[in-house]
């Protein structure tokens, strides 16, 4: 676990990534098609962060992004959660958002999930005196339509009961669009393909962009190999790779800071064509 969270500004919002906890794992779990040579063109890049020099495994971090906009704060994904999912979390992570927020968890605003899987929607909720109880009291959650929808008729990942519903039922969501304006400095991209409802987050502000990925893609690797889908995930791996390439032809050797919802520490940077392959920089 990391000890220090990662602060970035761009233009006047700030945006602080505070961890639950990283994982490894073979990358064959998430991407079916994937095999270690993959790796080859790219260890110079990829390697210590985002896959392991002694045995190749590719880190998976999971944490939340703080975005303070225009006198808002956000909370983009939610973690993992107490509940047995099949990833790792920790007790401990509301704690550290708490300190990590000026005001605590009661100061949060909006809490923007940018698709429903487990570990994005997990601390939506949490236990209190043996009641589960919203984490953020006072925040609007935000849940695209189409992603609440599909859920609806497939909850495989049953979040549902203990991440949505009661969200919903205690009338603190706002089911919307995924184009959705948060503020005039923070919009909702859509990026379909690890789910219907699949949300990056665009963030524009005094002449400097960054990107929150989401899901649209889990590992660097996948700029260079934007079809390295993570099928084994996905509800339309073809819809998830035309995605990457569509993210790619927009922000490649552009100035975007890319913040990735899965990248280990460092976590942000540029999107760059080298050598004949796109590379996270």
């Amino acid at each position: 676990m990391s000890t220090e969270n990662l602060t970035w500004t761009v233009g006047h919002v700030q945006i602080t990534r505070v961890e639950e906890v990283i994982t490894y794992m073979d990358a064959s779990v998430l991407m079916p098609s994937f095999t270690p040579d993959m790796l080859d063109p790219h260890r110079d890049w990829l390697i210590p962060h985002f896959f392991s020099e002694r045995n190749d495994k590719m880190a998976l971090s999971i944490h939340s992004f703080v975005v303070q906009s225009q006198g808002r704060t956000i909370v983009i994904d939610t973690c993992v959660g107490g509940q047995d999912k099949g990833l790792p979390s920790d007790p401990n992570f509301p704690d550290r958002l708490d300190a990590a927020i000026e005001g605590g968890l009661g100061a949060v605003d909006i809490v923007l999930c940018t698709h429903l899987h487990f570990d994005h929607v997990g601390w939506n909720m949490r236990t209190v005196n043996g009641q589960r109880v919203p984490t953020f009291p006072n925040a609007r959650y935000l849940f695209a339509k189409v992603e609440v929808d599909h859920t609806r008729t497939d909850d495989h990942m049953r979040v549902l009961g203990p991440s949505i519903d009661p969200i919903i039922d205690a009338g603190m969501a706002d089911l919307v669009e995924t184009n959705h304006t948060v503020t005039s400095e923070v919009c909702l991209l859509p990026t379909p393909g690890h789910t219907p409802g699949h949300v990056s987050v665009l963030i524009e502000s005094d002449g400097e962009s960054a990107l929150i990925t989401g899901d649209m893609t889990h590992t660097p690797l996948q700029f260079a190999l934007p079809d390295l889908a993570a099928s084994a995930f996905d509800t339309d791996s073809d819809q998830s790779t035309q995605t990457r390439i569509d993210i790619i032809e927009r922000f490649a050797d552009s100035d975007t800071l890319v913040l990735g919802t899965h990248f280990a520490p460092p976590t942000a940077g540029h999107v760059k064509r080298s050598g004949g392959y796109v590379r996270f920089a």
